[in-house]
């Protein structure tokens, strides 16, 4: 029996002057000045399923440990990894053959697989489930010879990999208006797919433009978008509205924490700033503000956090206020070679 097709409800943003006197609103009358932290933040699942798969594959397997892209898209987790031993490359024709190597938390396509395995190397598998998901989607709807419209970015390694389990069926949508634009072999056996780390608002607003051109266009049978990145803009969103300032700790290639910044900016903050290290902020963009808002992208450890919060006590801004929204309790298990062996109490045994 096939599965109902779920319309996603196109959120309803409010106006700029709507955002603004909410914002004003809520900014304390005494001046006194003070931190918004944005709850959740920080690691999600995925990404800490990935970071402790390069850490024991390290602790059970011994350095060096190959890794293809950056594991996660945060500099200060890579530079970790690799003062404990593990290697980065760009891709698998820089693996020594016979080498162990960890495919990312964004994927890969099976001609990476392919390519790792006429090496001969030993892969491990740090894939986010939920993108996973999202390949598995895009091999079923080729199967059934339907052309999918893949939402997301051109060149990310999600979408690269994504659109590499069903090559000649994916068109890659870069914004909504691109929407406007793409043509499509047969508009009655269209479905749209999204990489995980998008801006909600944004990925729906290119869903209606494209189902105003194609009517049939079918959605996925869940949300592509994933639970942190949901969670995450819904918090900077109530934030922001309270915020004169909002700084999001991420990297730039990071594309949930950019995203932070857009809905930061879109949602009422007068400014949004990105930074990887407390001690990038710029005293100026603090200049004439009493509320600053805080959050960190997807793949960010929290101690890159607690440098801002300090850099922000030191400029006066000492009372933390967190502001929740949702509760996040996902766990993903490791990949079978890495579970601990319960007749040891460890993973596997040392080569």
């Amino acid at each position: 029996m096939s599965t109902p097709a779920v319309h996603l409800p196109v959120p309803r943003v409010p106006t700029r002057e709507g955002r603004r006197a909410a914002r004003l609103q809520d900014i304390p009358v005494d001046g006194h000045k003070r931190v918004l932290l944005a709850a959740p933040r920080g690691f999600c699942a995925g990404v800490d399923r990935a970071v402790a798969v390069v850490e024991r594959a390290l602790e059970q397997y011994g350095a060096p440990v190959y890794v293809r892209k950056q594991i996660v898209h945060n500099i200060h987790v890579v530079r970790e990894l690799e003062e404990r031993g593990a290697i980065f490359v760009e891709d698998v024709d820089e693996v020594p053959p016979g080498a162990r190597l960890v495919f990312s938390a964004h994927g890969v396509s099976p001609a990476v697989r392919g390519a790792a395995d006429e090496r001969g190397l030993q892969t491990i598998d740090a894939t986010c489930p939920l993108v996973t998901k999202v390949h598995r989607e895009a091999v079923r709807f080729a199967r059934d010879d339907r052309e999918i419209l893949l939402i997301g970015h051109h060149g990310h390694e999600e979408v690269e990999g994504t659109a590499g389990e069903a090559p000649g069926h994916v068109t890659v949508v870069n914004s909504p208006d691109d929407a406007d634009t793409i043509e499509v072999r047969d508009p009655t056996r269209v479905v749209w797919l999204s990489q995980t780390t998008l801006s909600v608002d944004e990925t729906m607003e290119t869903v209606r433009r494209l189902r105003a051109r194609f009517p049939q266009l079918a959605d996925p049978p869940t949300d592509d978008i994933c639970y942190a990145t949901q969670n995450r803009q819904t918090a900077i969103k109530k934030v922001a509205s309270q915020a004169d300032v909002v700084i999001v700790v991420g990297s730039a290639n990071s594309s949930n924490s950019v995203r932070l910044v857009e809905v930061a900016r879109e949602y009422g903050a007068r400014a949004a700033y990105r930074v990887d290290h407390g001690d990038e902020i710029a005293q100026d963009w603090l200049e004439g503000a009493v509320t600053v808002g805080v959050t960190s992208g997807a793949s960010v450890p929290e101690v890159l956090v607690s440098e801002v919060l300090a850099e922000l006590a030191d400029a006066g801004y000492a009372d933390v206020e967190e502001v929740h929204t949702a509760q996040e309790d996902l766990t993903f298990a490791l990949p079978k070679e890495l579970r601990p062996d319960p007749a040891h109490g460890r993973g596997g045994r040392h080569e």
